[in-house]
Order: C-alpha cells, then sequence, then structure tokens
C-alpha cells in the first residue's frame, strides 16, 4: 500500500517562487498554436511582445520553474504522519482547472503553495484519485491563481480511503452546441509544446509511444487543454482573456499531432460549456468542459 489515509491530506510543498517573462508567455502561446499566420492582428498580441497577452491557461506551465525560497522551513507533519508515495508509472492526468483571481501580467514573480485536497478510493483494482491544488500570491500578499489538478493513480486503489463525496464533473448542456471550432494541429505540434517543460518521452520519442501502447508520440493533454481555452477566446470573447475567470475540463482521449480538434461550445450567460473531439476518428478528448467569464 503506497497511500496513506488521512495523512495523505497533510501533503503540501514548502512555498516557491517563479518568475516568468515574456518569452515564456510566447512560447506558450506559439505550443497551444497561435500565431500560425503571422498576419492575424487578433493573435499576434499573444507571441509578439508589443501589448502582449496571455492566454489564461498558461497558469498550467509557467510555474514549471519554480523554485525552493532560500531557508524555507520543511513543512511541519503531524507526530506519526506517514508519507504518500504514489505509483507515477500507473498515473493519468485526469481534470485541470485554472482559476484566474487577477488576470495573468505579461511577466511576473510569484510565490506557489501546493497541497493535497482529496483523495478518493476506487477500489483495489480500479485505482484512486487524488486532487492537489496550487496558489500563486503575488508580492502583494493577494491571491492571483489557483490550480487544482485531478490524478487518475490506476495502481494505488485499496487504501481505505472514501469512495464517494468526490467533486462531480460539469455536465454540458443535451441541446445541439451553439457554435462549434475547428482547430488543426501540426505535425511538430508536441515538439514545441514540450519546450514549457514537459519533456516525457511519450510525446516525442516514436519508441517511447509505442511502449505505452500508440502507434506514435501523442500531444500532451495540457496542449489540448490550452486549446479548448483558445477556442473560447476565439468564438466567445474576440481574444480578450481579461473576460476569462476560470477555465476546467477532463481529459477523455489522446490526440495526435496533426490531428483537427472540433470545439464545441454552448452559451448559458457567463458560463460556457465546451467538449472537444477528433471527428476524423471519432474520438471524444475533452469532456465536461467549463469557461466562467468574469
Amino acid at each position: 500500500m503506497s497511500i496513506f489515509y488521512p495523512d495523505i491530506l497533510q501533503q503540501r510543498t514548502p512555498a516557491r517562487t517563479f518568475t516568468y517573462r515574456d518569452k515564456d508567455v510566447m512560447l506558450y502561446a506559439l505550443g497551444v498554436g497561435m500565431g500560425a499566420d503571422p498576419l492575424d492582428e487578433k493573435e499576434l498580441p499573444f507571441v509578439y511582445e508589443k501589448n502582449l497577452k496571455v492566454v489564461p491557461t498558461a497558469a498550467t506551465v509557467l510555474a514549471a520553474g519554480a523554485r525552493p525560497v532560500e531557508g524555507a522551513p520543511a513543512p511541519q507533519m503531524p507526530e506519526g504522519w506517514r508519507q504518500s508515495q504514489i505509483n507515477f508509472l500507473m498515473v493519468v492526468h485526469g481534470e485541470q482547472k485554472v482559476e484566474l483571481h487577477k488576470p495573468l501580467p505579461a511577466t511576473g514573480t510569484f510565490t506557489v503553495e501546493s497541497r493535497t485536497v482529496g483523495a478518493w478510493d476506487k477500489g483495489k483494482d480500479k485505482g484512486a484519485v487524488i486532487v492537489n491544488e496550487s496558489v500563486w500570491i503575488d508580492d502583494k500578499g493577494e491571491k492571483v491563481a489557483t490550480l487544482t489538478s485531478s490524478t487518475f493513480a490506476r495502481g494505488d486503489g485499496g487504501f481505505g480511503g472514501p469512495s464517494e463525496g468526490q467533486p462531480e464533473p460539469h455536465v454540458v448542456p443535451t441541446r445541439a452546441p451553439d457554435l462549434s471550432v475547428d482547430i488543426s494541429t501540426r505535425p511538430d505540434q508536441a515538439l514545441l509544446y514540450r519546450l514549457n517543460g514537459d519533456r516525457n518521452p511519450l510525446h516525442s520519442d516514436p519508441e517511447s509511444a509505442r511502449r505505452s501502447g500508440f502507434p506514435r508520440p501523442i500531444l500532451h493533454g495540457l496542449c489540448t487543454y490550452g486549446i479548448t481555452c483558445r477556442a473560447v477566446l476565439q468564438a466567445i470573447t474576440d481574444f480578450d482573456p481579461e473576460q476569462i475567470y476560470s477555465h476546467q475540463a477532463r481529459f477523455s482521449a489522446p490526440v495526435f499531432p496533426g490531428d483537427t480538434i472540433t470545439v464545441d461550445l454552448w452559451k448559458d450567460g457567463k458560463n460556457i460549456s465546451f467538449e472537444a473531439r477528433v471527428k476524423d476518428r471519432n474520438a471524444t478528448v475533452i469532456k465536461n468542459g467549463l469557461t466562467v467569464l468574469r
């Protein structure tokens, strides 16, 4: 048994600081396919430092270089606390949510702290769901962003934790989509996106992909997630990122670089529901999506 409950709910990281620059912001935008047409005046501000805009989901990668604060004490855990060790070879990213309490600036330095906020036991042979939260604080002590991610640990079920009470996914409307957006990905999309920090060879090395059961490298799930945010920017906010407060979704199937992703959107006031699919393979790749506008 590698997960100890409820000890896992005490897991947290010491405060870390990180800085990102305009280059990081532009690299992320390029990684989710923006700027393919360098004359597109709507997308150019995301990939050019003049009047630079930030894609809201860039928050998922901008803290990748976070380093521990010098001299920061280790977290103090209760007596008898046991460190949980998850089998990361059996881990799948299940869900992702970004909440922006303030719009992201083009450059910035922040402090980030992360903690485990939930763990659910699906059964010995059915895995476990672990939910982690990261909070960014600016130099004024104000909250800027909250990132919540759900991990499906396929090899860690049966630890004796609760089986019910996990947050329910957003339910998209049953009516036909109000609009749909087709976004093409390039054959080299994963090779560019990986420069944001995730260099898992599953996304770049054909042999590693085959060992994982795929015919070729797959696109990062967080890249697909960013593409769905790009679709909301394009179809709903006229490329104004400051209108987006939060963006969340579940990952349901892989995308291969070169696929065209169709993002279906439903607009209900400030709530934008969405799902994404690859029509050529009849595959739904993102489910239960919800963007909340300010």
